[in-house]
């Protein structure tokens, strides 16, 4: 069983425009926004604080992979665990929203622990989010002593 998550995190991230983070975060995701400048905007990330800095083009960092259950997963990503419902929904707005997805809605670890849905996406900026969702939330932190590969 996990614990209860007690504390919020805080992530600040690079993007190339602000207009187009809003856009995608607020407009899409629906996140709502918080504080804000000409350079920076706060976004409620599923309860957590997200803020979008702005940036030059051409300082947005690289992205590298790795191999992760057959799929090329960007190293550098972050998102949300949502209940399954909301995952399933979430799929079917970017479908119908024409988003390209990085890794197409899939069921990864099948019959492991740690069997989840997953998908990733880009924001405008180049920033790779992934959404998964777990049946079983308590197998969130579950072991295996197999490799995933």
């Amino acid at each position: 069983m996990t614990a209860a998550v007690t504390a919020r995190f805080h992530l600040a991230f690079p993007v190339s425009d602000l207009e187009a983070a809003r856009e995608f975060y607020a407009g899409l995701l629906g996140c709502p926004t918080g504080r804000e400048s000409d350079h920076w905007i706060d976004f409620d990330f599923h309860g957590h604080q997200l803020v979008a800095h702005q940036v030059p083009p051409e300082a947005m960092p690289a992205v590298a992979t790795n191999p992760v259950d057959g799929e090329a997963v960007p190293a550098m990503h972050f998102g949300a665990v949502l209940p399954w419902d909301q995952w399933e929904a979430l799929a079917a707005r970017l479908r119908a929203a024409g988003v390209a997805f990085v890794i197409e809605p899939q069921l990864r670890f099948e019959g492991r622990p740690g069997e989840q849905a997953t998908m990733f996406i880009r924001d405008p900026a180049g920033n790779h989010l992934e959404f998964k969702a777990f049946r079983d939330e308590s197998l969130l932190f579950a072991k295996d002593l197999s490799p995933y590969r």
